[in-house]
């Protein structure tokens, strides 16, 4: 690709045809186009994926808010909980995307469209075991996380049922990685858009108890979402059997390849542990915050969903660069990789770091939307502006560890991980929030210097370059 080509951006093919043609869905060959251009066409139905994927994590606390702090403690609570789920999908969803968008840059749909198969099943094998144990669990789950009288004996419901449906949450993750890896960013968005207005619309009347539905209160914010979510599975698979997008899959391609699933489960395990990591980290710091009270937990959650509201639009421009990373590699046009990693981290630091002024700026009034209770808002509005103080380095970390992955380098964002967040993240958490007596401001403040270091660290390790060599 000539530097001329490389600078092309996307106003030369016209914005607004670009937007259509991204919002519809590109039939276009991703790895001969100009970077600039392909990652346009990727990232904002990505982006606008990840919005979807931020307002469940919003709506629910949004309406369960109007209950009271103990309501949203089991929120967030079962939310800590689920993040081990988040990070058995997120595993899986590293290993498929590498090999899917391998193989559609080496020009191989049929082999892309058996690597989905094997993806979808070992999505289900891991679900079945642990909605079963999550159900039967959940009150002494929720009684470990320090959950206080009113959680464990009234949000046990709200538990079973998220966990019960876990199988969607792997799902839903799990097969829109495929979709992206292929390139089919439009179609992974619109899954997301049919799962969260069914949400949206369900959440209320069954929290609240509104015309025909019953009065389930903590309890309706819970099937709202899993339900929302299944309708978001069903069409999935309706999407995949039609193949209107670069993959079909077809019943010849539903049969087990041991050589496609060892690779998968190599990825995939190494991935998993990579989240697990990140997400075990959450749980020890939602235990930590429980010690100050069912109100610092409410204000935290409060705080961590507004986060996420910001950090899972970013995470869409970071799967627009590892999926250009997987496809470049395939066509094995690494540098052409490397140019998109860069071009997407500056995008995603320029959001971040405009949003994180704001939140800065109008935390109190963006908590006190949740819960009407000071006490929350107090620590709710801490929390939010001393995380949203990293967010120019969060930038630059989510899109250099998603394209370590999307090379299938899945180990070195892992032992990233593992200095940040369990030998760097945890104890400083722990000795600002109690020895040196920060109370839950100390555990923020571990958050936001954890980010930081992994973003230098995954900075100078992208920079050597031995994620080329990478072979999946």
């Amino acid at each position: 690709m000539s530097q001329v080509e490389g600078r092309e951006s996307v106003p030369q093919e016209g914005f607004w045809a670009s937007l259509k043609e991204a919002m519809y869905g590109t039939e276009k060959d991703l790895t001969g186009l100009p970077v600039k251009r392909a990652i346009f066409l990727l990232a904002v139905p990505m982006v606008l994926e990840m919005v979807m994927e931020s307002i469940f994590a919003v709506v629910d606390v949004f309406f369960v808010g109007r209950l009271g702090a103990d309501a949203v403690a089991t929120v967030g609570l079962t939310e800590s909980l689920l993040t081990i789920i988040y990070a058995a999908a997120a595993g899986l969803s590293i290993g498929a995307t590498a090999l899917v968008s391998r193989r559609i840059g080496e020009k191989n749909p049929e082999q892309a469209a058996r690597t989905a198969v094997q993806a979808i099943g070992l999505g289900v094998f891991l679900a079945i075991p642990l909605a079963v144990g999550g159900v039967v669990f959940s009150r002494s789950l929720l009684e470990l996380m320090g959950g206080e009288p009113w959680v464990l004996e009234h949000g046990v419901r709200y538990t079973q049922v998220m966990l019960g449906g876990m199988g969607t949450v792997l799902l839903l993750f799990l097969i829109n990685a495929i979709f992206r890896g292929a390139g089919d960013a439009a179609i992974a968005m619109r899954v997301l858009w049919l799962a969260n207005a069914i949400n949206i619309v369900l959440a209320p009347m069954l929290i609240f108890g509104v015309g025909p539905f019953p009065e389930l209160g903590v309890m309706g914010a819970a099937v709202a979402t899993t339900f929302g979510r299944g309708c978001g599975v069903v069409y999935q698979i309706y999407r995949l059997a039609r193949g209107s997008g670069r993959l079909r899959v077809r019943w010849e391609h539903v049969r087990l390849e041991v050589g496609t699933m060892l690779s998968m489960l190599r990825l995939s395990g190494a991935g998993t542990a990579q989240s697990l990591v990140n997400t075990t980290s959450w749980v020890v710091l939602a235990r930590i915050v429980s010690t100050f009270g069912s109100q610092a937990v409410a204000g935290y959650t409060i705080a961590m969903r507004i986060v996420l509201f910001a950090l899972l639009p970013s995470w869409g421009l970071a799967n627009a660069a590892a999926t250009m990373v997987g496809q470049s590699l395939g066509a094995r046009q690494p540098e052409r990789g490397e140019q998109a990693v860069w071009t997407a981290g500056r995008i995603n630091a320029v959001f971040l770091g405009s949003l994180g002024v704001l939140f800065v700026a109008f935390a109190q009034p963006l908590v006190g939307a949740f819960s009407p209770d000071p006490v929350v808002v107090d620590h709710g509005s801490h929390a939010l502006r001393i995380i949203s103080g990293g967010f120019l380095f969060y930038a630059f970390g989510m899109v250099l560890t998603q394209s370590f992955n999307g090379a299938g380098d899945t180990t070195t964002p892992t032992l990233i991980n593992v200095f940040c967040f369990w030998i760097l993240e945890l104890p400083l958490a722990w000795v600002l929030s109690g020895p040196l007596k920060m109370g839950p401001s100390g555990v923020f403040l571990s958050l936001t210097v954890a980010f930081s270091v992994l973003a230098v660290l995954a900075a100078l390790l992208f920079r050597r370059g031995r994620w080329k060599l990478r072979q999946v």
